[in-house]
């Protein structure tokens, strides 16, 4: 797929930007904002699938077992400071080994390992078998922007380039006033793209991954997804969003100078929504969205 160049999209001016972004907004709704990082925030972003809705199980699981070997580990440790120190054990045991101890501290880690993986495989499973897609999305790496086509649907593909690229990917009132006009606030900026991913709730979608230059790394956490994009391969990830909203997520495999600036933007919608943007954009009745 041939891409636009920044300059060449012209979707960065804020004159050109205020119609297509009013008629787009409109057509697609006034969606929430769910899926973005919060300010001091060290949990994870909502989960509306399920494969992330199983990343946050598994990892809760994987809490509640390291805080119990944790704090056995540092009990025993305690234990042994206490009752072999050297005012309270004045004469050392000779032994060299405990036969069933160590077998124990050989069984024990074994079995714990084993109810992990019983656990963790059948998450690791669901992501990687790939259903049939009702909706497919071809997305493309570049450097540094992504490149998106709908290869079911004619004449659907473009480019997303973060809103403030043109302007050296720093916040001027420009790029704050071209975030406004399209529906976000100054908290998105690095965040926010031109255009984005937009899929219909409900409908299981897949994203076919590649490069095309060096790789790169498609990532939607509130989906619970990720994938790099290798050059020279294609590579597939699924979901299922369960909400509408707006979902936010980043490159997340150093690319280049710029790999901090080429953020991914999935807004889900409605059935008729969906129906009403492909048209449009078939029409080229809309630039930005």
């Amino acid at each position: 797929m041939q891409m636009p160049s920044l300059k060449a999209t012209g979707l960065f001016a804020a004159t050109a930007l205020a119609p297509f972004a009013a008629s787009a907004q409109s057509m697609l709704g006034d969606l929430p904002i769910i899926g973005q990082p919060q300010a001091g925030g060290i949990g994870f972003q909502p989960a509306v699938t399920s494969l992330a809705e199983e990343i946050h199980w598994l990892d809760g699981f994987l809490l509640v077992i390291i805080t119990i070997i944790a704090l056995f580990v540092t009990g025993l440790l305690a234990w042994v400071v206490v009752r072999f120190n050297n005012k309270s054990n004045k004469e050392p045991a000779t032994f060299t080994h405990n036969s069933p101890l160590e077998v124990a501290w050989t069984i024990v880690p074994i079995l714990i390992l084993v109810g992990i993986g019983a656990f963790s495989l059948p998450v690791l499973f669901d992501q990687q078998r790939i259903p049939e897609g009702e909706v497919v999305v071809k997305v493309t790496g570049y450097q540094w922007y992504w490149g998106y086509e709908y290869p079911e649907e004619e004449g659907v593909e473009f480019s997303s380039y973060m809103i403030g690229a043109d302007a050296g990917n720093m916040m001027t009132a420009e790029v704050s006033e071209q975030l406004t006009q399209a529906g976000y606030s100054d908290d998105q900026f690095r965040l926010a793209t031109d255009t984005a991913v937009v899929v219909p709730v409900g409908k299981t979608v897949v994203m076919q991954v590649t490069g095309g230059d060096v790789i790169h790394s498609w990532t939607i956490p509130a989906f619970g997804v990720k994938q790099d994009g290798i050059p020279g391969r294609l590579a597939q990830l699924w979901f299922k969003a369960e909400e509408e909203g707006i979902y936010f997520g980043q490159c997340s495999e150093l690319c280049g100078i710029a790999h901090a600036y080429m953020p991914i933007t999935v807004k889900v919608v409605s059935e008729e929504k969906y129906a009403e943007w492909l048209e449009a954009v078939k029409a080229g009745e809309i630039e930005t969205w």
